[in-house]
């Protein structure tokens, strides 16, 4: 029975029954396995004395910014934190003169 409605059908990719692109041999393959207990370290992290190399490690990739950036980036925070504070001092001023007003009325 065809559909003569002219409802679009959908398109694209479809798997023919029983052709499956990826065989549960490859499956296999890529399955990620995990080391045995008891083996590498025996501290999770690799323990204390660790610790401080891989934090000198990491902090070699920081990108620190310019003095320029620095300034920039402050100035920023600055103007959002006055243009936030007087939002909330005009909306707490508004909302007291409503509840002013609906008091002594």
């Amino acid at each position: 029975m065809t559909d003569n409605s002219g409802a679009q059908r959908p398109t694209g990719k479809r798997q023919l029954s029983g052709a499956a692109e990826t065989s549960s041999d490859a499956y296999q393959n890529k399955r990620v396995v995990r080391a045995e207990a008891g083996e590498g370290d025996s501290k999770p992290g690799g323990g204390a004395v660790a610790f401080v190399p891989e934090v000198v490690s990491e902090m070699k990739k920081v990108v620190w910014p310019t003095a320029k950036e620095m300034l920039q980036y402050t100035l920023v925070v600055f103007a959002f934190l006055i243009i936030l504070t007087a939002l909330v001092w005009g909306v707490d001023s508004v909302t007291g003169m409503g509840i002013e007003w609906l008091l002594v009325r």
